[in-house]
């Protein structure tokens, strides 16, 4: 389908809709699950899922030309700009300039001139032409006690805008120089609400790491980076910032909170799609349920205990269990553990491999660093279990329904400890570790078969769903 669009994008229940016209004659009602958003208190007249939907059917008439259906579309678009959100808007713009509508580019213009939407924001996301446009219409004639007193403006604009490249360079000692270079501070530059809109997440976190910004600050507009987090719907920007201090709590100018953003960007047929274990999580449910989880938490209430009563206060048992933890997390929740380790910055501490690591089978030694004394070991082991355990707070604090999952398949593996418990402190302790090193083993046999499989599906797609098969089995058997 995609192939044959120009521009713009018609999913499939809008492209549906459209074939069914054509046959009929008639328009179908647009379905309820993809043309309305999962906030309960929204009338749905002009929320985004709304908006976007009637967007698809409008590129479809266009490009198809089916002029009866054009028109209509244009009057329900036109319907939507006085109604909707500024930011709501854009997408109506953009389909009206690619589908050459006059009438429903200068009502748009117009709405969007006379809003409070960012200049950066009409600069990235409208067309070139569009946005001088609308840019010349909100220049007005100015006094000339108001031209003296915002004389320096210009250049203050111009400081701002070379940090915003820095930004979009990814280059954070860049950004650095620029700040030394000038009195423009990140929150003059509103540098967070810049990168929550358009950088990655690593260069957020670089950015976040320098500690000259305040998470909580409101731009022009009184939103703060976390509403502008939610307007992206990218669960790891979000759990970013949460990390940092952010407030879920925190409203809009006219009342929304972060998640009733999420939520009416969010359409009922993505918010309810199933996952199966081991498949990715939906990205709009998972940013919803993160900040719900976030505004009912307790601050004060303390979090369950990652160890089980029954492992020795000891630091290779310890690591041992929450190293198997975190594996099993990312067999079952691929999405969720990934962001938790990436918060907990999991990825720059080294895995700890069990006694078998340092032992063949054999038992001779295999390759150790003998530079490293006992106390440097000691706080390397002890570097990487800080960073596991915050790996499994984050994911007790953010995804509760899955640590829940972990912590009965964890708990499932006690009887068998109890029987392995039998005889001298030593003899306990290395029955436990063997134990659970075939975990370990598991884990590498289900990533070894994977890896074939991966393989094999590139070299024949007809095997695929057959071997696709055979992991959900592994999995089951998990």
């Amino acid at each position: 389908m995609s192939e044959l669009l120009p521009y713009g994008n018609v999913g499939y229940e809008a492209f549906l809709i459209f074939l069914s016209y054509l046959y009929t004659g008639k328009l179908k009602p647009s379905p309820m699950e993809v043309s309305t958003c999962v906030d309960n208190v929204c009338a749905h007249d002009a929320c985004r899922p709304a908006i976007t939907f009637a967007v698809e059917l409008m590129y479809a008439s266009s490009i198809f030309q089916v002029p009866e259906l054009v028109s209509l579309f244009q009057r329900r678009l036109l319907n939507f700009v006085r109604k909707a959100l500024a930011e709501d808007v854009i997408p109506i713009l953009v389909v009206a300039f690619h589908c050459q509508s006059s009438q429903l580019i200068a009502q748009c213009v117009d709405r969007i001139a006379v809003s409070n939407l960012d200049n950066i924001s009409i600069e990235k996301e409208l067309p070139h032409e569009v946005a001088d446009k609308i840019k010349q219409l909100r220049r007005k004639p100015i006094s000339e006690d108001e031209n003296n007193t915002e004389a320096g403006d210009p250049l203050r604009e111009k400081r701002i805008k070379r940090i915003h490249m820095a930004l979009d360079s990814d280059d954070v000692e860049l950004v650095k120089l620029l700040l030394t270079e000038s009195d423009i501070s990140l929150d003059d530059a509103n540098a967070l609400h810049y990168c929550a809109s358009y950088c990655d997440l690593k260069f957020m976190s670089e950015v976040l790491s320098l500690g000259l910004a305040n998470v909580n600050l409101r731009n022009s507009r009184g939103y703060t980076v976390l509403h502008i987090a939610a307007m992206r719907k990218e669960p790891s920007v979000i759990v970013s910032l949460l990390a940092k201090g952010a407030s879920a709590l925190d409203l809009t100018s006219d009342g929304q909170s972060a998640v009733s953003i999420c939520r009416r960007l969010t359409r009922p047929k993505d918010y309810h799609a199933k996952t199966e274990q081991g498949q990715e999580a939906n990205k709009d449910r998972l940013c919803i349920d993160i900040l719900e989880r976030e505004m009912r938490r307790n601050p004060l209430g303390g979090s369950a205990s990652i160890t089980s009563h029954t492992m020795v206060d000891d630091l290779h048992m310890k690591l041992l269990y929450l190293e198997n933890r975190v594996a099993f997390a990312r067999l079952f929740f691929p999405t969720e553990a990934k962001l938790a380790m990436d918060i907990a910055h999991a990825a720059t501490t080294s895995e700890f491999a069990g006694l078998a690591a340092s032992k063949g089978s054999s038992g001779n030694l295999r390759e150790v660093d003998l530079n490293e004394t006992p106390i440097m070991q000691n706080k390397r082991l002890r570097s990487r279990m800080e960073a596991l355990m915050k790996t499994v707070e984050m994911g007790r604090r953010y995804f509760p329904n899955c640590s829940e999952v972990l912590d009965k398949f964890m708990e499932d593996d006690l009887p068998d400890l109890f029987f392995l418990e039998k005889g001298t402190p030593d003899e306990q302790r290395i029955k436990r570790t063997r134990f659970m090193e075939l975990k370990e083993d598991v884990q590498k046999a289900f990533n070894k078969d994977k890896a074939v499989i991966n393989r094999s599906v590139l070299s024949s797609s007809s095997s695929s769903s057959s071997q696709k098969d055979g992991v959900g089995n592994k999995l089951r058997k998990l």
